[in-house]
């Protein structure tokens, strides 16, 4: 038996994202927003519309589900971090549309430290819990 069968796979990720802390969904969540703007860029860099649009859409509704998943009540910074995902996510429709790879590059450019930044926050409140 082939332990590495694709129903295995997917129930390992199941597994996972039904077990994981808030911060760490968070950080799942970044985790595949840059994976699909690496793969929704390079695959407009060769010219693979069909391929980047796969990519690029996910990417959009992952950046949608931390939008809406904002509280806004919780600190003086989410509107500022609500501002940001709100010009993400029209950013990503413009350059999926536009088939515009320097766009994605951006975005994920601004993704990637926030990513790094609530990393280091969950790592500092681990650390903190023990």
């Amino acid at each position: 038996m082939n332990n590495s069968s694709p129903a295995m796979r997917a129930r390992y990720i199941a597994d996972s994202v039904a077990t994981a802390s808030p911060a760490k969904l968070l950080l799942m969540l970044f985790d595949r927003l840059i994976l699909d703007l690496t793969r929704g860029q390079e695959a407009l860099e060769v010219g693979n519309r069909p391929e980047a649009n796969t990519h690029l859409k996910h990417a959009q509704d992952i950046v949608t589900e931390l939008h809406v998943s904002l509280n806004m009540d919780a600190w003086e910074g989410a509107t500022g971090l609500a501002a940001i995902y709100t010009f993400a996510e029209t950013e990503l429709v413009n350059a999926n549309v536009q088939g515009d790879a320097p766009k994605v590059a951006a975005i994920r450019g601004l993704m990637e430290p926030l990513r790094d930044t609530w990393r280091e926050a969950a790592m500092a409140v681990a650390a903190a819990e023990g």
